[in-house]
This record gives C-alpha cells, structure tokens and sequence, in this order.
C-alpha cells in the first residue's frame, strides 16, 4: 500500500464537496446514507486518445518513439468513471500553476436517467 494511492487516501474537510441538498425526515437513517456517499472518493479516467500498433511495431519500439493517438492536440478530452462518458473537456495549465495538467470542463453528459 503506498502513501500515492489515491484510493487510499482520506478526503478532509478541507477536500469535501458539498453535496446536494436531500430530503432530511428526521434525520432517517436512509437519508444520512444517501448523504455520507458524497464524500466517498472516486477515480475520474481523462482520456486523451487511443492508438493500435501491432504488438510487433510495439515490441520494436524505444526510449523517445513517438506513439500517434487518433486524436489532434485540440480535441476535447473525455472524463470517465469505470467506463461510462461522464463529461468531456479540454486539457489546460492547474490555475496553481507549476505545470500540473487539469481539464477543463466543456460538456458534461446527463447522467441523471441511469440514477
């Protein structure tokens, strides 16, 4: 278990989000269930492309190779989870800067039919 897994780390305070707001009878142990799953951590994939080379050409290939993606630099990337679409967007700069990559956010698919 290493300290850089993602799904082992413990969002704080600080890193919570709020939830939307659910009914609340009485505070019902149903609906603190329905709240407390807003805070459970998630792994979001950005996809930026795919590419399929024979096994042969990537057995060949070295330190430097250029691997082309069926994707141009400007297309919209798409955020899954497990491999469902749930948005799409564009890579772009962390606005914190020091060069981390984040994705801006162009579409986000309607999600709420499978809820």
């Amino acid at each position: 278990m290493s300290a850089n897994d993602p799904a082992e780390s413990v969002p704080t305070e600080a890193d919570s989000v709020d939830a939307p707001e659910l009914e609340r009878r009485d505070g019902a142990p149903v609906n603190k269930l329905k709240r407390a799953i807003f805070s459970v951590p998630i792994e979001v994939v950005v996809t930026v492309g795919t590419a399929r080379p024979l096994i042969g050409d990537l057995l060949k290939m070295e330190r430097d190779h250029l691997l082309p993606l069926d994707s141009a630099l400007n297309d919209p990337v798409e955020l899954r989870v497990k491999d469902r679409v749930i948005a799409r967007g564009e890579l772009t700069q962390s606005e914190e800067g020091r060069g981390q990559l984040a994705v801006r956010l162009t579409e986000i698919v309607d999600i709420s039919e499978i809820l």
